[in-house]
């Protein structure tokens, strides 16, 4: 990825505090993605939400900010036996796509909705993890 220089870029990373194990995990590859673009460690900026359905509105206020380039949401949704998955994937999805349209900072919908344990471990840890390619597209859209 030498023709992606995020060398001069300011990235917020916003995860979410539910799911830690595996946000954390995402984030790990985030990072391992914004290096391979030369983001300098003291240009990435992290901070954290309860769950993923504040993940718009502190994105909303970190855009509004406009102290970082570009902004990568994470976190990971598990379906259970309700209809809350769905709910809340959906709101989040656009809630997050919104943002982007309405202040022109790239953000990122680095979110996981999975079905199952199974699922989240297969996209979150190892050669596997997304968040690599979430830190890459970050400084993609940056640019």
């Amino acid at each position: 990825d030498a023709d992606l220089d995020g060398s001069a870029m300011r990235i917020g990373i916003i995860r979410t505090r539910w799911n830690d194990e595996h946000v954390t995990n995402l984030v790990d590859g985030i990072k391992e993605g914004l290096r391979a673009c030369q983001v300098e460690e003291d240009n990435i900026f992290e901070t954290s939400v309860p769950g993923a359905f504040e993940l718009p509105m502190a994105a909303r206020f970190l855009a509004l900010s406009g102290t970082v380039d570009a902004i990568i949401t994470t976190g990971v949704l598990i379906k259970g036996e309700t209809m809350h998955f769905e709910y809340i994937s959906d709101a989040v999805a656009k809630g997050i796509m919104n943002i982007g349209l309405q202040t022109s900072t790239p953000v990122i919908f680095g979110v996981l909705t999975c079905l199952d344990e199974a699922q989240v471990q297969a996209r979150s840890s190892g050669d596997s993890n997304h968040g690599v390619d979430w830190g890459k597209t970050a400084v993609e859209m940056a640019l």
